[in-house]
């Protein structure tokens, strides 16, 4: 499984350093990458399968950097990309199976019921991947969306809020100095 892991790594790395990806190599380096390590070290905590949760990470946003236009239904046509790039591994279907079950529901803004530990782990390690990279949100609103200081601030503490909110009780319990920190730094009423 190792083999795999490792190959699925490159494989998304690759696509998210492609020039036609949108979102550019920061999708790398300041999301995925960090889910991925989130998931991976906190698979234990959520008594889920490390080697399921490392591909979902490493999968769970591959149309997004795929293709822009994929980004809207991403979890949708993500899994079906995982399961195209996983078949050829002779992965068991049922692991498979789970891996797509991640990747469909990960988003924090579409409320999917989570039925295995293995979702409830990507799910919360793709929101709390907000907290670890907060530079990368403030340039997403000063840079790019060219937004006003405070609006800017009040932007990305919603959005944490939001992500926290969206949390498990475990993921909660995991990032909340992460979150009472930003609460600090971008509540201008605390």
């Amino acid at each position: 499984m190792d083999n795999i892991i490792k190959e699925i790594y490159q494989e998304v790395k690759d696509r998210c350093y492609q020039e036609s990806n949108f979102y550019g190599p920061g999708a790398w380096d300041f999301h995925i990458k960090k889910v991925y390590e989130i998931a991976t070290a906190n698979a234990k905590t959520y008594n889920a399968s490390k080697d399921i949760v490392a591909l979902a990470a490493l999968l769970h946003d591959i149309a997004s950097v795929t293709n822009k236009e994929y980004t809207e239904e991403h979890h949708i046509i993500g899994a079906k990309i995982a399961e195209e790039l996983l078949s050829k591994y002779n992965l068991p279907e049922e692991q498979i199976t789970l891996i797509k079950k991640c990747i469909l529901n990960h988003r924090g803004s579409r409320l999917m019921q989570k039925n295995s530990n293995e979702e409830i782990c990507i799910a919360d390690a793709d929101a709390m991947a907000h907290f670890y990279n907060i530079p990368s949100l403030l340039e997403m609103v000063y840079v790019e969306k060219k937004l006003p200081i405070d609006e800017g601030a009040d932007f990305v503490l919603n959005k944490l809020k939001r992500s926290y909110n969206k949390l498990s009780s475990k993921g909660k319990e995991l990032i909340k100095p992460h979150y009472q920190a930003a609460l600090l730094l971008l509540d201008k009423n605390h």
